[in-house]
């Protein structure tokens, strides 16, 4: 699917989204194809995309879209224009708003069922309320107010997002701080001193790198042009510059076009095939690199560099001035020690509980294997009992026959004769052999005489 840039941002934290224009005079046929774009990180993000896609096939929202600003897209002005598509893109986004509500249904119940909570009658309008990026009064269609608040929230989520993945950088290194904390307690004093020794010897081999260019500088734009566009050094031109990096030719750099002219510096510093290289760290000195452009580039904070911004840039003296860049093997570190500290007892809390859990899992399943045992030894004798069944039915002369007895002469299959035997009473049968005994006639005499 290709992205207006203007939609860019909505979605321009996805850093790996390569938009290709469409020329309509190129044969269908021989178009290059789009990239698939990468998840931006929205828990929305499917049914944000899709509405995009949705809205595009109509001539004259596109139309709208081509001439509106970012101010236009911020405000809701352009969701007014909601009302003038066509019935089939209307139907269609109908459609991808009830997807969406049941979608948040399903999430709503599974949270309700994972925190135990029964609720016969679940208010969903209430708890939809919660998802900020539709109307939760209308289930059913979507409207201009849809629209708004999916391009609002959308657009406040994403700028929170930059801050989010430094958090989660932040608790990956703990984790790693923690884990070669703990792997290190495993040895003797003489394996840990040669493994510690091992580690200060990687650390001191990465930070041995050639000098980083400031990102956004002359000088680092000066060497993308030279050693990865292959053009004279002498004739650097900061115009033909942008438009050769503006890939998709849209007019602006975005995010993830800016943060491929950083590749050249990165590689400096990391390399996939080292072991003292973590490419965590890389993808975190990228966004590193991309904020300290856009603080000192983007003038109007859209997200997006204009050329006219670009060539700015290019003669400010404070961001020319800085002649490298301080990696983070060069800054404070991510987190205090205070922070790891209770970021290991959150690790210590959360796998006492996670052992409990197990302990629980495991007496759960000793339980269904010992329900499974009992139900397998039932389903044989009702299968045996159905077997003699069928055979009496088929032989009449053993239907004749007594009911089957077990290995002690009981019945099978008949719990009020076991429970008889268990009380020490007699079984019905023998009572009726004895009752046949008594009634017998008694034995003739020896010397009667006989009668012809």
């Amino acid at each position: 699917m290709y992205v207006d840039p203007r939609w860019l941002l909505l979605l321009s934290v996805s850093l790996e989204v390569w938009a290709v224009p469409i020329d309509h005079k190129v044969p269908p046929d021989t178009q290059q194809p789009p990239e698939d774009n990468v998840d931006t990180g929205l828990y929305y993000d499917r049914y944000l995309r899709e509405v995009i896609e949705v809205l595009e096939t109509d001539p004259h929202f596109r139309e709208k879209l081509q001439t509106a600003n970012t101010e236009d897209i911020k405000n809701g002005r352009l969701s007014k224009e909601l009302d003038l598509v066509g019935h089939h893109v209307r139907t269609r986004l109908d459609e991808l708003k009830r997807q969406e509500v049941s979608r948040l249904r399903m999430l709503l119940k599974a949270k309700l069922d994972s925190a135990n909570t029964q609720s016969l009658q679940m208010d969903h309008a209430s708890l939809l309320k919660q998802f900020e990026h539709l109307d939760p009064h209308n289930q059913n269609t979507f409207e201009s107010k849809d629209l708004e608040l999916l391009i609002s929230t959308a657009t406040k989520d994403l700028e929170n997002y930059d801050a989010e993945r430094h958090e989660e950088f932040k608790r990956y290194e703990m984790l790693k701080e923690h884990e070669r904390r703990e792997y290190l307690k495993g040895l003797d004093q003489e394996k840990r001193e040669k493994e510690e020794r091992r580690m200060e010897e990687l650390k001191e081999k990465h930070r041995q790198h050639p000098r980083i260019n400031a990102p956004g500088s002359v000088a680092q734009l000066r060497e993308v042009w030279e050693e990865t566009d292959g053009l004279d050094p002498q004739e650097f031109n900061p115009k033909t510059f942008f438009k050769l990096h503006d890939t998709n030719g849209d007019g602006v750099l975005d995010e993830q076009e800016l943060e491929a002219l950083f590749t050249k510096e990165l590689e400096k510093m990391y390399d996939p095939k080292n072991e003292e290289d973590d490419m965590v760290e890389m993808g975190e000195e990228r966004l590193r690199m991309r904020e300290h452009v856009m603080k000192n580039v983007d003038v109007n904070q859209d997200r997006l560099v204009s050329m006219d911004e670009f060539l700015r840039s290019t003669e400010k003296k404070e961001l020319n001035s800085v002649k490298e860049w301080e990696t983070l093997d060069d800054t404070k570190p991510v987190y205090t020690e205070a922070e790891l500290q209770r970021f290991e007892a959150e690790l210590r809390d959360k796998e006492e509980e996670l052992g409990r859990r197990a302990v629980a899992l495991h007496q759960e399943q000793d339980l269904l294997k010992e329900r499974g045992k009992a139900l397998e030894a039932q389903r044989r004798e009702y299968q045996q009992a159905v077997l003699e069944m069928s055979q009496r039915q088929k032989d009449p002369q053993a239907q004749e026959l007594p009911p089957p007895t077990g290995p002690n002469g009981e019945l099978q299959f008949h719990q009020d004769m076991q429970k008889l035997e268990d009380q020490g009473a007699k079984a019905p049968v023998v009572e009726q052999e004895v009752e046949g005994q008594n009634n017998l006639p008694a034995e003739p005499p020896q010397n009667l005489p006989l009668h012809t």
